[in-house]
């Protein structure tokens, strides 16, 4: 009698166990999916030659980008986009380094909206673009022409973008001073 009572005991442990190890799972399974995008336009290029169309950065610029690492050095990102410029990938470039990655090239011109938002969803993204093409997307993912152009002098502007459970929010946050 003894044996069988501690043989009742045990299986109603285990079946405690069983269904508590359950309610985890679903628990963790209901937590609401969470992506942030953040935006931001390449650092400041070499204009010394009109004709160049893919400058790199000047020492300014290049120190920019640094800063940008800095700026995010809490966040960890899981992919960084870069247009296939001079200036947009010594800009990303900090970033993806400080969270050992490499930097994923994006055509802002032939860009798939809804297979980004699919094989990003849940991620932490960096998105390095142009004074146009940055806020364009930002207005795309949050389905409002909310952002204008940034206007060609002005490299320290950012935006952030928030998908949790499927409710979009958005900022334009500006960085500190060099």
């Amino acid at each position: 009698m003894k044996y069988f009572n501690l043989g009742i005991l045990s299986l109603v442990f285990f079946c405690l166990l069983s269904c508590k190890k359950e309610q985890k799972t679903q628990t963790l399974n209901n937590l609401p999916k969470t992506t942030h995008y953040y935006f931001i336009r390449h650092a400041e290029k070499d204009t010394s030659d009109d004709s160049n169309h893919n400058p790199h950065l000047t020492l300014i610029g290049k120190q920019r980008a640094k800063k940008w690492s800095l700026l995010f050095g809490d966040v960890a990102f899981n992919a960084v986009y870069s247009t296939n410029y001079h200036r947009t990938k010594e800009t990303a470039t900090p970033v993806a380094l400080k969270n050992n990655l490499k930097l994923t090239m994006y055509n802002p011109n032939s860009f798939q909206l809804s297979n980004f938002l699919s094989d990003t969803e849940g991620k932490n993204i960096l998105i390095v673009g142009h004074s146009n093409t940055t806020p364009k997307l930002v207005n795309d993912i949050i389905k409002v022409s909310n952002y204008e152009t940034i206007s060609e002098n002005t490299y320290d502007i950012w935006f952030k973008v928030s998908i949790i459970d499927g409710k979009i929010s958005h900022q334009k946050s500006v960085m500190p001073s060099l």
